[in-house]
Protein backbone atom coordinates (compact mmCIF):
# COMPACT_ATOMS: atom_id res chain seq x y z
CA UNK A 1 0.00 0.00 0.00
CA UNK A 2 2.48 2.41 -1.26
CA UNK A 3 1.31 5.70 -3.32
CA UNK A 4 3.44 8.45 -5.01
CA UNK A 5 2.90 11.81 -3.69
CA UNK A 6 1.08 13.17 -6.86
CA UNK A 7 -1.51 10.07 -6.44
CA UNK A 8 -2.19 11.01 -3.41
CA UNK A 9 -2.86 15.12 -4.82
CA UNK A 10 -5.08 13.70 -7.42
CA UNK A 11 -7.33 11.51 -4.98
CA UNK A 12 -8.15 14.87 -3.42
CA UNK A 13 -7.62 17.27 -5.85
CA UNK A 14 -5.00 19.11 -4.28
CA UNK A 15 -1.75 20.53 -5.64
CA UNK A 16 1.21 19.43 -4.80
CA UNK A 17 4.27 21.28 -3.85
CA UNK A 18 7.98 19.46 -3.89
CA UNK A 19 8.72 16.25 -4.62
CA UNK A 20 5.64 15.17 -6.36
CA UNK A 21 7.33 10.97 -7.00
CA UNK A 22 8.25 10.87 -3.06
CA UNK A 23 6.26 8.08 -2.25
CA UNK A 24 4.12 7.29 0.77
CA UNK A 25 3.38 4.08 2.67
CA UNK A 26 1.27 5.58 5.47
CA UNK A 27 -0.30 8.26 7.88
CA UNK A 28 0.96 9.75 10.59
CA UNK A 29 0.74 12.86 13.19
CA UNK A 30 2.85 15.56 12.86
CA UNK A 31 4.63 15.12 15.84
CA UNK A 32 5.80 11.23 15.32
CA UNK A 33 5.28 10.27 11.64
CA UNK A 34 8.37 9.73 9.62
CA UNK A 35 9.73 10.10 6.12
CA UNK A 36 7.60 7.50 4.35
CA UNK A 37 4.36 8.61 6.04
CA UNK A 38 2.22 11.68 5.11
CA UNK A 39 0.51 14.06 8.29
CA UNK A 40 -2.21 16.84 7.83
CA UNK A 41 -2.45 20.59 9.60
CA UNK A 42 -5.97 21.33 10.57
CA UNK A 43 -6.03 23.01 13.33
CA UNK A 44 -3.70 26.23 13.31
CA UNK A 45 -2.71 25.67 16.79
CA UNK A 46 -0.22 22.98 15.47
CA UNK A 47 1.11 24.96 12.78
CA UNK A 48 4.94 25.73 14.93
CA UNK A 49 4.79 21.79 14.26
CA UNK A 50 5.68 21.73 10.65
CA UNK A 51 9.04 23.15 11.22
CA UNK A 52 9.94 20.03 13.56
CA UNK A 53 8.12 17.22 11.98
CA UNK A 54 9.30 14.20 10.35
CA UNK A 55 6.84 13.15 7.85
CA UNK A 56 7.78 13.20 4.05
CA UNK A 57 4.88 15.30 3.28
CA UNK A 58 1.92 17.28 4.93
CA UNK A 59 -1.49 18.10 4.00
CA UNK A 60 -1.77 21.76 4.27
CA UNK A 61 -4.61 24.45 3.71
CA UNK A 62 -2.66 27.40 1.84
CA UNK A 63 0.92 28.06 0.16
CA UNK A 64 2.05 30.15 3.29
CA UNK A 65 2.17 26.36 5.31
CA UNK A 66 3.27 24.39 2.45
CA UNK A 67 6.09 26.92 2.76
CA UNK A 68 7.54 25.92 5.79
CA UNK A 69 7.83 22.27 4.62
CA UNK A 70 9.58 20.59 2.23
CA UNK A 71 6.70 18.53 0.58
CA UNK A 72 3.25 18.69 1.12
CA UNK A 73 -0.42 18.93 -0.81
CA UNK A 74 -2.24 22.39 -0.60
CA UNK A 75 -6.07 21.78 -0.22
CA UNK A 76 -8.92 23.51 0.98
CA UNK A 77 -9.95 21.15 3.53
CA UNK A 78 -6.62 18.93 4.58
CA UNK A 79 -8.99 16.90 7.31
CA UNK A 80 -11.41 16.09 4.58
CA UNK A 81 -8.80 15.24 2.43
CA UNK A 82 -6.66 13.29 5.53
CA UNK A 83 -10.38 11.08 5.76
CA UNK A 84 -10.69 10.41 2.28
CA UNK A 85 -6.93 8.99 1.97
CA UNK A 86 -7.15 7.23 5.01
CA UNK A 87 -8.84 4.62 3.03
CA UNK A 88 -6.27 3.90 0.89
CA UNK A 89 -4.36 2.55 4.28
CA UNK A 90 -6.42 0.21 5.79
CA UNK A 91 -4.79 -3.15 6.61
CA UNK A 92 -6.17 -6.54 5.84
CA UNK A 93 -8.06 -7.62 9.28
CA UNK A 94 -8.81 -11.12 8.82
CA UNK A 95 -7.08 -13.98 7.40
CA UNK A 96 -9.70 -16.19 5.62
CA UNK A 97 -11.70 -15.29 2.57
CA UNK A 98 -14.99 -16.88 1.53
CA UNK A 99 -16.92 -18.99 4.16
CA UNK A 100 -15.20 -20.41 6.84
CA UNK A 101 -15.96 -24.27 7.54
CA UNK A 102 -17.12 -23.50 11.24
CA UNK A 103 -19.92 -21.11 10.32
CA UNK A 104 -23.36 -22.19 10.23
CA UNK A 105 -25.43 -20.97 7.31
CA UNK A 106 -28.94 -22.08 6.92
CA UNK A 107 -30.34 -23.50 3.43
CA UNK A 108 -32.72 -21.12 4.02
CA UNK A 109 -30.60 -18.01 3.55
CA UNK A 110 -29.54 -16.21 0.68
CA UNK A 111 -25.84 -15.05 0.46
CA UNK A 112 -23.84 -13.48 -2.08
CA UNK A 113 -21.76 -15.85 -3.89
CA UNK A 114 -18.40 -13.45 -2.89
CA UNK A 115 -19.08 -12.89 1.22
CA UNK A 116 -17.09 -13.28 3.48
CA UNK A 117 -18.29 -14.99 6.78
CA UNK A 118 -16.03 -15.54 10.06
CA UNK A 119 -15.32 -18.50 12.24
CA UNK A 120 -18.70 -19.80 14.21
CA UNK A 121 -20.73 -17.10 12.68
CA UNK A 122 -24.62 -18.15 12.38
CA UNK A 123 -26.62 -17.33 9.45
CA UNK A 124 -30.49 -18.40 10.05
CA UNK A 125 -33.23 -19.13 7.97
CA UNK A 126 -34.79 -15.87 5.69
CA UNK A 127 -31.39 -13.63 6.42
CA UNK A 128 -29.81 -11.84 3.29
CA UNK A 129 -26.72 -10.91 2.60
CA UNK A 130 -25.35 -8.74 -0.23
CA UNK A 131 -22.40 -8.54 -2.36
CA UNK A 132 -19.12 -8.07 -0.92
CA UNK A 133 -20.00 -7.92 2.63
CA UNK A 134 -17.77 -8.79 5.24
CA UNK A 135 -19.02 -11.16 8.30
CA UNK A 136 -16.19 -11.26 11.18
CA UNK A 137 -15.87 -14.35 13.93
CA UNK A 138 -18.56 -14.98 16.00
CA UNK A 139 -21.27 -13.26 14.37
CA UNK A 140 -24.96 -14.13 14.68
CA UNK A 141 -27.55 -12.82 11.80
CA UNK A 142 -30.80 -13.35 12.55
CA UNK A 143 -34.09 -14.95 10.80
CA UNK A 144 -34.85 -12.93 8.42
CA UNK A 145 -32.56 -10.24 8.52
CA UNK A 146 -31.49 -8.50 5.88
CA UNK A 147 -27.70 -6.87 5.00
CA UNK A 148 -27.17 -4.62 1.94
CA UNK A 149 -23.93 -4.85 -0.50
CA UNK A 150 -20.20 -4.01 0.83
CA UNK A 151 -21.12 -4.12 4.66
CA UNK A 152 -19.00 -4.82 7.67
CA UNK A 153 -19.86 -6.86 10.96
CA UNK A 154 -16.66 -6.98 12.89
CA UNK A 155 -16.40 -10.46 15.39
CA UNK A 156 -19.21 -10.89 17.84
CA UNK A 157 -22.05 -8.89 16.52
CA UNK A 158 -25.70 -9.63 16.90
CA UNK A 159 -28.31 -9.08 14.61
CA UNK A 160 -31.72 -10.42 16.00
CA UNK A 161 -34.18 -11.54 13.77
CA UNK A 162 -36.00 -8.56 10.72
CA UNK A 163 -33.24 -6.40 11.43
CA UNK A 164 -32.91 -4.45 8.09
CA UNK A 165 -29.27 -3.05 7.53
CA UNK A 166 -28.41 -0.68 4.35
CA UNK A 167 -25.39 -0.90 1.78
CA UNK A 168 -22.03 0.06 2.92
CA UNK A 169 -22.68 -0.14 7.23
CA UNK A 170 -20.06 -0.70 9.52
CA UNK A 171 -20.81 -2.46 12.60
CA UNK A 172 -18.67 -2.86 15.50
CA UNK A 173 -17.60 -5.75 17.87
CA UNK A 174 -20.02 -6.25 20.71
CA UNK A 175 -22.94 -3.92 18.97
CA UNK A 176 -26.55 -5.50 19.31
CA UNK A 177 -29.07 -4.83 16.80
CA UNK A 178 -32.84 -5.52 17.58
CA UNK A 179 -33.35 -6.34 20.93
CA UNK A 180 -36.25 -5.55 22.48
CA UNK A 181 -37.13 -2.69 24.08
CA UNK A 182 -37.66 -1.58 27.35
CA UNK A 183 -41.93 -2.80 27.88
CA UNK A 184 -43.53 -3.44 30.76
CA UNK A 185 -47.02 -3.12 31.77
CA UNK A 186 -47.35 -2.97 35.75
CA UNK A 187 -49.31 -5.72 37.57
CA UNK A 188 -50.46 -5.35 41.11
CA UNK A 189 -47.58 -8.33 41.65
CA UNK A 190 -45.17 -7.24 39.12
CA UNK A 191 -44.85 -6.44 35.26
CA UNK A 192 -45.90 -7.90 32.31
CA UNK A 193 -43.72 -8.53 29.58
CA UNK A 194 -44.78 -6.59 26.41
CA UNK A 195 -43.35 -8.33 23.48
CA UNK A 196 -41.88 -6.04 21.15
CA UNK A 197 -43.24 -6.67 17.35
CA UNK A 198 -41.34 -4.20 15.20
CA UNK A 199 -38.13 -4.14 14.21
CA UNK A 200 -35.13 -2.14 13.65
CA UNK A 201 -34.19 -0.54 10.26
CA UNK A 202 -30.83 1.57 9.48
CA UNK A 203 -30.22 3.39 6.61
CA UNK A 204 -26.45 3.03 4.20
CA UNK A 205 -23.28 4.33 4.89
CA UNK A 206 -24.07 3.85 8.84
CA UNK A 207 -21.73 3.36 11.36
CA UNK A 208 -22.36 1.94 14.64
CA UNK A 209 -19.95 1.72 17.22
CA UNK A 210 -18.86 -1.01 19.48
CA UNK A 211 -21.23 -2.13 22.96
CA UNK A 212 -24.13 -0.10 21.06
CA UNK A 213 -27.78 -1.08 21.41
CA UNK A 214 -30.34 -0.06 18.91
CA UNK A 215 -33.86 -1.84 20.51
CA UNK A 216 -36.53 -3.10 18.11
CA UNK A 217 -39.80 -1.06 18.07
CA UNK A 218 -42.87 -2.01 20.25
CA UNK A 219 -45.42 -2.00 16.89
CA UNK A 220 -43.71 -0.17 14.26
CA UNK A 221 -39.89 0.23 13.51
CA UNK A 222 -36.93 1.92 15.12
CA UNK A 223 -35.63 3.98 12.37
CA UNK A 224 -31.93 4.96 11.72
CA UNK A 225 -31.39 6.83 8.68
CA UNK A 226 -28.68 7.28 6.04
CA UNK A 227 -25.14 8.54 6.39
CA UNK A 228 -25.60 7.90 10.35
CA UNK A 229 -23.16 7.58 12.28
CA UNK A 230 -23.36 6.27 16.10
CA UNK A 231 -20.23 5.70 18.34
CA UNK A 232 -19.15 2.91 21.34
CA UNK A 233 -21.78 2.54 24.27
CA UNK A 234 -24.79 4.55 22.93
CA UNK A 235 -28.08 2.91 24.17
CA UNK A 236 -31.26 3.52 21.30
CA UNK A 237 -34.47 2.87 22.79
CA UNK A 238 -37.29 1.37 20.98
CA UNK A 239 -39.36 3.22 18.09
CA UNK A 240 -36.34 6.19 18.15
CA UNK A 241 -35.88 7.83 14.89
CA UNK A 242 -32.59 9.01 14.08
CA UNK A 243 -32.62 11.54 10.77
CA UNK A 244 -29.88 11.51 7.48
CA UNK A 245 -26.39 12.33 8.76
CA UNK A 246 -26.77 13.00 12.30
CA UNK A 247 -23.92 11.84 14.81
CA UNK A 248 -23.72 10.57 18.32
CA UNK A 249 -20.94 10.34 20.76
CA UNK A 250 -20.03 7.72 23.09
CA UNK A 251 -22.19 7.14 26.30
CA UNK A 252 -25.55 8.59 25.05
CA UNK A 253 -28.54 7.21 26.12
CA UNK A 254 -31.91 7.98 24.27
CA UNK A 255 -34.96 6.93 25.85
CA UNK A 256 -37.74 5.72 23.78
CA UNK A 257 -39.97 7.27 20.73
CA UNK A 258 -37.67 10.11 20.17
CA UNK A 259 -38.11 11.78 16.97
CA UNK A 260 -34.21 13.28 15.90
CA UNK A 261 -33.77 15.51 12.72
CA UNK A 262 -31.32 15.28 10.22
CA UNK A 263 -27.83 16.56 10.69
CA UNK A 264 -28.20 16.37 14.60
CA UNK A 265 -24.63 16.40 16.68
CA UNK A 266 -25.07 14.74 20.11
CA UNK A 267 -22.34 14.93 22.58
CA UNK A 268 -20.99 11.91 24.91
CA UNK A 269 -22.43 11.27 27.90
CA UNK A 270 -25.64 13.07 26.88
CA UNK A 271 -29.11 11.74 27.70
CA UNK A 272 -32.81 12.44 25.88
CA UNK A 273 -35.54 11.51 28.07
CA UNK A 274 -38.79 9.54 25.74
CA UNK A 275 -41.41 10.96 23.38
CA UNK A 276 -39.38 14.26 22.28
CA UNK A 277 -38.69 15.64 19.32
CA UNK A 278 -35.52 17.34 18.39
CA UNK A 279 -35.45 19.37 14.93
CA UNK A 280 -32.86 19.48 12.24
CA UNK A 281 -29.19 20.88 12.85
CA UNK A 282 -29.77 20.58 16.93
CA UNK A 283 -26.58 20.64 18.56
CA UNK A 284 -25.88 19.28 22.33
CA UNK A 285 -22.90 19.43 24.53
CA UNK A 286 -21.57 16.92 26.67
CA UNK A 287 -23.15 15.68 29.59
CA UNK A 288 -26.09 17.30 28.95
CA UNK A 289 -29.72 16.40 30.06
CA UNK A 290 -32.65 17.05 27.14
CA UNK A 291 -36.15 16.49 28.87
CA UNK A 292 -38.17 18.74 26.79
CA UNK A 293 -38.47 19.00 22.36
CA UNK A 294 -36.48 21.30 21.16
CA UNK A 295 -38.14 22.76 17.83
CA UNK A 296 -35.16 25.65 16.96
CA UNK A 297 -31.80 24.51 15.11
CA UNK A 298 -28.98 25.35 17.31
CA UNK A 299 -26.30 24.33 20.59
CA UNK A 300 -27.99 23.31 23.25
CA UNK A 301 -26.02 22.85 27.28
CA UNK A 302 -27.68 22.09 30.80
CA UNK A 303 -25.69 21.25 34.10
CA UNK A 304 -23.04 23.14 35.65
CA UNK A 305 -19.79 24.16 34.11
CA UNK A 306 -16.54 22.62 35.84
CA UNK A 307 -14.75 24.34 38.27
CA UNK A 308 -12.40 23.54 41.31
CA UNK A 309 -14.37 21.40 44.04
CA UNK A 310 -14.45 23.59 46.75
CA UNK A 311 -15.69 26.67 44.72
CA UNK A 312 -18.31 24.00 43.12
CA UNK A 313 -19.27 22.91 46.36
CA UNK A 314 -20.04 26.63 47.23
CA UNK A 315 -21.99 26.76 44.12
CA UNK A 316 -24.02 23.71 44.81
CA UNK A 317 -24.93 25.10 48.25
CA UNK A 318 -26.24 28.51 46.84
CA UNK A 319 -28.22 26.14 44.10
CA UNK A 320 -29.88 24.53 46.91
CA UNK A 321 -30.78 27.54 48.96
CA UNK A 322 -32.49 29.38 45.53
CA UNK A 323 -35.92 28.58 47.00
CA UNK A 324 -35.46 30.00 49.87
CA UNK A 325 -33.67 32.70 48.96
CA UNK A 326 -36.35 33.23 45.88
CA UNK A 327 -39.05 33.30 48.75
CA UNK A 328 -37.32 35.84 51.05
CA UNK A 329 -36.93 38.19 47.55
CA UNK A 330 -40.49 37.90 47.11
CA UNK A 331 -41.33 38.73 50.88
CA UNK A 332 -39.02 41.64 50.85
CA UNK A 333 -41.02 42.42 47.44
CA UNK A 334 -44.29 42.79 48.83
CA UNK A 335 -42.74 44.50 51.95
CA UNK A 336 -41.37 47.08 49.70
CA UNK A 337 -44.50 47.09 47.55
CA UNK A 338 -46.73 48.35 51.45
CA UNK A 339 -44.14 50.85 51.76
CA UNK A 340 -44.40 52.77 48.76
CA UNK A 341 -47.90 52.52 48.94
CA UNK A 342 -47.95 54.28 52.49
CA UNK A 343 -45.56 57.24 51.17
CA UNK A 344 -48.16 57.16 48.15
CA UNK A 345 -51.20 58.07 50.88
CA UNK A 346 -49.57 60.61 52.35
Amino acid sequence: MSYTLAELAERVQGKVKGDGNLVISGLGTLEKSDRQQLSFLANPKYTNQLKTSGAGAVLVKSVEQASVVENAIITQNPYLAFAQLSHLFVPKTQSWVGVHASATISDQAQVAEDVTIGPNSVIDEGATIGSGTVIGANCVVGRNAHIGSNGRLYPNVTLYHDVKIGDDCILHSGCVIGADGFGFAPRTDGWEKINQLGGVEIGNQVEVGANTTIDRGALESTRIGNGVKIDNQVQIAHNVIIGDNSAIAGGVMIAGSVNIGEFCTISGGSGITGHLTLTDRVHITAMSLISHSILEAGSYSSGTGMEPTSKWRKTVARIRRLDETAKQVLDLRKQVNKLLEKVDTK
